[in-house]
């Protein structure tokens, strides 16, 4: 299904980009910046590509570039002819890294082991077309949570519900997981997990921007 950003004066491709990604957040920064894509799933295993980097001693920074990278090409062999955008995030506290949280219990761990510290959000976004990765990058930002208490844990997580199982760490900055921040450092876009600023200048020096 195309998710078609409405015109936009500054477009000067031909097809809309392929956004190899259904996260509702990366959706709604391209819409908001009205660049015309189609998002579509990709099949790739991302915990056996995540493994296999760890292996290899990536970072949890390169580890999300890795992955951005790897999506790009999968949407591309599936798109010729396309630009596709493949993107990842990974959050590191301290050297490890978290995962989503599989229930509402392993999201009350998460929690409290973020509450009163600060971790690092990694997001990568790259670009693909017919088997070739043209360009990628990773931005980091940084953010601390405020001291919790068991009760202020179990009342974000009535308030929040099932969200808390779709992003990692079990919040969503742009809702409720607002609450439990006490600083944010980084840009936005990077916290919702397509660092925006760095693709449009992609964009722009492939002629598909104005």
């Amino acid at each position: 299904m195309a998710d078609m950003a409405p015109g936009n004066p500054l477009w000067r491709g031909g097809a809309p980009l392929v956004l190899a990604s259904k996260s509702a957040a990366r959706r709604a920064l391209l819409e908001a910046a009205r660049v015309p894509f189609e998002a579509v799933n990709v099949a790739v295993d991302e915990r056996a590509i995540e493994a296999e980097a760890v292996r290899d001693g990536a970072d949890p920074a390169t580890v999300a570039l890795t992955l951005a990278r790897a999506k790009a090409l999968a949407g591309a062999a599936a798109h010729p002819g396309r630009h596709v955008i493949g993107a990842d995030q990974t959050l590191a506290l301290g050297d490890e890294a978290l995962h989503k949280p599989a229930d509402r219990t392993a999201a009350r761990a998460q929690i409290a082991r973020l509450a009163g510290r600060t971790h690092s959000l990694h997001s990568a976004v790259a670009v693909a077309r017919d088997g070739e990765v043209l360009w990628a990058t990773v931005e980091s930002a940084h953010l601390t949570v405020r001291p919790l208490d068991g009760e202020a844990i179990e009342a974000y997580l009535d308030a929040a519900g099932e969200a808390v199982l779709s992003s990692v760490g079990g919040y969503q900055l742009e809702g409720l997981g607002i609450h439990l921040f006490e600083r944010v450092e980084g840009d936005h876009s990077v916290i919702l997990g397509l660092p925006l600023l760095p693709l449009l200048g992609f964009l722009r020096s492939e002629g598909l921007l104005l």
